[in-house]
């Protein structure tokens, strides 16, 4: 049976956005981020990374440093709370580089990927990041859709979240605001069954 699972962003939602950053001596967690992710372990949800990684097709970073970072940010969680990562998804691409992919975000290619490999329920699903595009799988894919707003949050993504909760009858999955990844979480894990929560 499948299972619902937390999509999360890593840059600006895990840990602090330093624009292509490559130095995994350079990684600082999101305050509360850690205990959140936690949270989520403790209830038996996956916890699934899915990132934009642009700075690979501009030649910033190479794919081997953002697999350095990466272990720099699952050391860090762990040792900060003793969080997880289940699982990570990266998209190398940009369009002006690389030209169109289905897996940048929005894209819904790496979720539906996630989803077959791991048996994931992508419409009991969250998604969550800072920015519009790490929340709007949820219109495709059903599920939760989770902005936490931050300075990294364009003023424009809290504009496109208003004109979609205004229109009525919008189908697909939800999309909303938190004050922090603590708070998405709260809501995420406030609406799933019982049966779906490791207690």
């Amino acid at each position: 049976m499948s299972r619902p699972a937390a999509f999360l962003d890593r840059d600006g939602t895990i840990i602090h956005d330093l624009e292509y950053i490559r130095d995994a001596a350079k990684v600082s967690l999101v305050p509360g981020a850690a205990d959140a992710i936690k949270r989520l372990n403790d209830a038996g949800i996956p916890v699934v990374v899915v990132t934009n990684q642009s700075g690979i097709a501009r030649g910033l970073l190479t794919a081997d440093d953002y697999l350095a970072v990466q272990s720099g940010v699952e050391t860090a969680l762990r040792d900060a709370a003793g969080a997880r990562i289940d699982a990570s998804y990266m998209c190398p691409h940009h369009p002006d580089f690389t030209g169109p992919c289905e897996c940048r975000k929005p894209g819904t290619l790496l979720f539906r990927r996630a989803a077959a490999e791991h048996g994931l329920d992508l419409t009991r699903s969250a998604y969550i990041g800072d920015r519009w595009r790490d929340a709007a799988p949820a219109i495709e894919l059903g599920g939760r859709g989770i902005v936490v707003v931050a300075s990294s949050t364009p003023p424009e993504d809290l504009r496109r979240i208003d004109e979609r909760a205004s229109q009525p009858g919008a189908t697909g999955g939800s999309v909303e605001t938190a004050r922090s990844l603590d708070d998405a979480v709260t809501r995420f894990l406030g609406a799933l069954p019982a049966s779906a929560i490791r207690q």
